[in-house]
C-alpha cells in the first residue's frame, strides 16, 4: 500500500478520532489471531461483517462460512501461533485499507515423534468498514511472502517449561475461564 492508494502523508500527526479508529481496527486484527489460534469460530466471525468475503484462495467466498472451515482445518495442528506486526492504515471515510505483516507458526505433532512446524510469512490485505461506530473486516486477502517447513520438537516437560500452563483450543484455554 503506497501513498498513491490513499494513505496519508507519512509522518502526519493523526487526529484523536483516527487514533481511536486505528485502535478499534487493531483490536479486530488481534482478535482474529486469537480466533484462529484458539479455533474459536464465534470470535473469528465477530471480526467480519455478515456480508464480508475472504480470498484465501483464488476466489472470494463468504467470510462466515470460511470461518467454520478454518476452525476445522486449524484443529489438525496441535497448536498455531499467529502474530501481526507492522500495520499500515489508509482511511477514506467509513472505509479503511489496512496492510498488516503476518508471521504464523503451525505445529503438527506427528506419529512416533516426527513433529514438524510450518512457518508462514506474509501479509493480510484488509478492507475494513465502519458501521455505527464499529469497525469490522469487509474483505480479507492474505498474500504469502514465503513459508518453510522443518522438523521440530516440543518438550513440555523441560524444567524451564514444566510449570507453565499449556495453550488449549476453545473452550478449554485459560483465556475463556
Amino acid at each position: 500500500m503506497s501513498n498513491k492508494t490513499g494513505a496519508h502523508e507519512p509522518g502526519r500527526i493523526a487526529s484523536a478520532a483516527e487514533l481511536a479508529d486505528r485502535a478499534a481496527i487493531a483490536e479486530i486484527i488481534a482478535l482474529h489471531c486469537r480466533g484462529v489460534d484458539r479455533a474459536d469460530e464465534e470470535t473469528l466471525k465477530s471480526c467480519y461483517w455478515p456480508d464480508a468475503t475472504t480470498a484465501y484462495g483464488s476466489d472470494a467466498v463468504p467470510a462466515h462460512g470460511f470461518c467454520a472451515e478454518l476452525v476445522s482445518a486449524i484443529r489438525a495442528f496441535r497448536q498455531t501461533h499467529h502474530m501481526v506486526t507492522n500495520s499500515i492504515y489508509a482511511f477514506d471515510g467509513a472505509q479503511a485499507r489496512v496492510e498488516s505483516y503476518l508471521i504464523a507458526y503451525h505445529y503438527l505433532a506427528g506419529l512416533d515423534g516426527d513433529d514438524s512446524e510450518m512457518t508462514y510469512l506474509g501479509r493480510y490485505l484488509d478492507r475494513f468498514e465502519k458501521r455505527e461506530d464499529i469497525w469490522k473486516i469487509k474483505h480479507r486477502e492474505p498474500v504469502m511472502s514465503w513459508s518453510q517447513n522443518a522438523a521440530t520438537t516440543h518438550d513440555a516437560h523441560h524444567p524451564a517449561l514444566a510449570a507453565l500452563r499449556q495453550a488449549e483450543r476453545f473452550p478449554d484455554d485459560i483465556v475463556y475461564k
